[in-house]
């Protein structure tokens, strides 16, 4: 792989790319990261393209995959343990709701109650569960930072999962 096909293919297809991405995310910021993700990605995969069957439709799928895991990855975190933007300029710009104000209302108890419950955690867990769902870390990232396995953190997480599960069908919460 030469860095100057990797020129050649941003130059040709890179503004189509973006654009898509911007279609996609309806957020400049999320489209940037997307872009220069299926990029990279490109790089890992670069011998796979097919320079003569339409390379920007590999381009475009691999942008799509990327899209479709960071969506997936994001809607179960925050089923798991949902978040609430603390910036009001972000919150305004990109969040917004058709929900009515007693739904928002229910959102925001269902949030108190699982932050309750993870606070309840024991360290030996609630660190991990931090860590990969509001800090958004990759189990690996876990495990080199506070020096244990990989298979204690998944463990560990898969353990405090199940409690903070059962807690919620204590208090009457079916599905998250």
């Amino acid at each position: 792989m030469q860095i100057t096909d990797i020129e050649k293919l941003v130059d040709e297809y890179g503004k189509d790319l973006y654009n898509f991405s911007r279609k996609l995310t309806y957020n400049e910021f999320d489209a940037e990261e997307l872009y220069q993700d299926t990029f990279l990605k490109v790089m890992d995969v670069y011998e796979r393209i097919d320079e003569e069957n339409n390379p920007k439709s590999f381009l475009i799928s691999i942008c799509i995959s990327i899209w479709n895991n960071k969506k997936r990855k994001y809607a179960r975190r925050n089923r798991i343990a949902p978040t609430e933007y603390i910036d009001e300029d972000y919150k305004s710009n990109s969040y917004k709701s058709e929900d009515t104000p007693e739904s928002e209302m229910l959102k925001k108890e269902l949030r108190d109650l699982i932050n309750k419950i993870v606070n309840e955690l024991d360290d030996k867990m609630r660190i991990p569960f931090l860590l990969f769902y509001y800090s958004d870390m990759s189990i690996e990232n876990i495990s080199k930072t506070i020096d244990i396995p990989v298979g204690t953190v998944k463990s560990r997480l898969h353990n405090a999962r199940a409690y903070v599960k059962n807690k919620l069908e204590v208090y009457g919460v079916d599905r998250v």
